[in-house]
This record gives C-alpha cells, sequence and structure tokens, in this order.
C-alpha cells in the first residue's frame, strides 16, 4: 500500500554542489519513481552547467526567489517568482543565476532518473577536489544526457 511523505522544513536529503545548494524532496520512493522533486539554491552570480540535453525525463523548474537565466539554444530567459520552465528531452538548456541575491527554484524531474545524477555528484566533489566540466559531462552521460555540442563553450571545441 502507498504511504504519504512528508518532507518537513529544511528536511530532506541536502547537499552543496559548488555554487548550489541541493534539498531532495522527493528522491521517487514515493513516486514509484516516477516523479522526483528538489529544492535548488544557486549562489549569486553562479553558473550552471554546460547546456545539454536529456533523453528520458523531463526537467521543470518553478522560480520560488530570485532571478534564473535559462538558456536554450541561443536563447536566454529570464525568469524571477512565479515563472516557471518545462524542459522535455532532447530540447538543450542550461540555468544560471545572474543575480545579485541566491535563486531558489522547486525543480522536477520525470521520471526520477536524474536525481541520482546529483548524488553521484556529491560523491565526486570534495572540498579539495578540482571540478572540471569534463568529469560533470561524464557524470551526466550516466544519466541519458549529453551535452549540446552545438551552442555554449562545448561548440567552440
Amino acid at each position: 500500500m502507498a504511504q504519504l511523505s512528508i518532507v518537513e522544513p529544511g528536511g530532506g536529503e541536502v547537499m552543496e554542489l559548488g555554487g548550489s545548494r541541493l534539498r531532495i524532496l522527493e528522491d521517487g520512493s514515493t513516486t514509484d519513481h516516477r516523479l522526483g522533486v528538489l529544492e535548488i539554491t544557486l549562489a549569486p552570480h553562479s553558473e550552471g552547467p554546460p547546456q545539454h540535453r536529456h533523453s528520458l525525463h523531463d526537467e521543470g523548474f518553478y522560480i520560488v526567489s530570485g532571478t534564473v537565466r535559462f538558456t536554450v539554444g541561443e536563447l536566454q530567459h529570464d525568469l524571477t517568482p512565479g515563472g516557471m520552465a518545462m524542459v522535455p528531452p532532447g530540447v538543450p538548456h542550461t540555468f544560471s543565476n545572474p543575480g545579485d541575491v541566491p535563486a531558489v527554484i522547486l525543480s522536477t524531474v520525470s521520471p526520477d532518473l536524474y536525481v541520482q545524477y546529483f548524488r553521484d555528484l556529491r560523491e565526486w566533489i570534495t572540498p579539495d577536489g578540482p571540478w572540471t566540466r569534463e568529469r560533470q559531462i561524464e557524470i551526466m552521460s550516466r544519466y541519458a544526457t549529453v551535452p549540446s555540442t552545438e551552442h555554449g563553450p562545448e561548440a567552440a571545441q
């Protein structure tokens, strides 16, 4: 029988990833892996991941506070609280915080496949270890995600 899942304020699985703080609110265990939900806090003036595409999951971003810049191909969209971006499989995208204050996003992944990506990143990042885009891209590849080579810095290579 299904069980109700409750996550209290400040609860959930919390991790620091570079300039981001993630809180896993639903890892898919309650939803039979149909949906994962995360709270993402981006530090001011922080970059996001390299522009990329997912082939097996949808990703949603609801802006709770701050400004989040979504780059989709060559287009940029700045969203503020109450705005939402929904990214279906195959759409190149990345996001960042261009503002002077932290930005908070409520993010969904359906199915929950990508929740484990964040856990893998956490295991890789250490306080003394270097953060490299190449390593991040390798971890993305484990979850049906590839860089968008026709957009962003990867296009120049």
